[in-house]
């Protein structure tokens, strides 16, 4: 698994992003089962993870941060990476972040593909 921790915070939240190979749905829970023996992961607020299965069939859990999972499914979609999981986490810091919290979602994703399949 690979991670990138801390990369955003806004009014007291922060975010991390994570992810590895995954080419089946078990895959993926195994993947974020590993991320939540970390017990800072396992007590974040939300831990929201998508997918795109090899056949194309996409997957996503929102873990209460609704809409959150689409926009990382749309991400992979336009990257065409398939069998990956992405989960990016959040700490929530006390203050609603209203629409600004699915840029930060955006911009973890982005710092994730940045490192780790760019190479930049």
């Amino acid at each position: 698994m690979q991670q990138l921790d801390n990369i955003i915070s806004d009014r007291g939240s922060r975010y991390s992003v994570s992810g590895g190979v995954a080419e089946t749905r078990e895959a993926a829970e195994a993947l974020l089962k590993e991320l939540k023996r970390n017990k800072k992961y396992a007590k974040a607020t939300h831990n929201t993870w998508a997918m795109i299965l090899p056949d194309g069939t996409p997957l996503k859990a929102d873990d209460g941060e609704s809409g959150a999972g689409m926009v990382i499914v749309r991400m992979l979609e336009r990257e065409a990476l398939l069998g990956h999981v992405i989960v990016v986490t959040r700490w929530y810091g006390g203050k609603p972040l209203g629409g600004d919290r699915f840029r930060h979602v955006q911009d973890a994703v982005t710092a994730y593909f940045d490192r780790f399949l760019r190479g930049n």
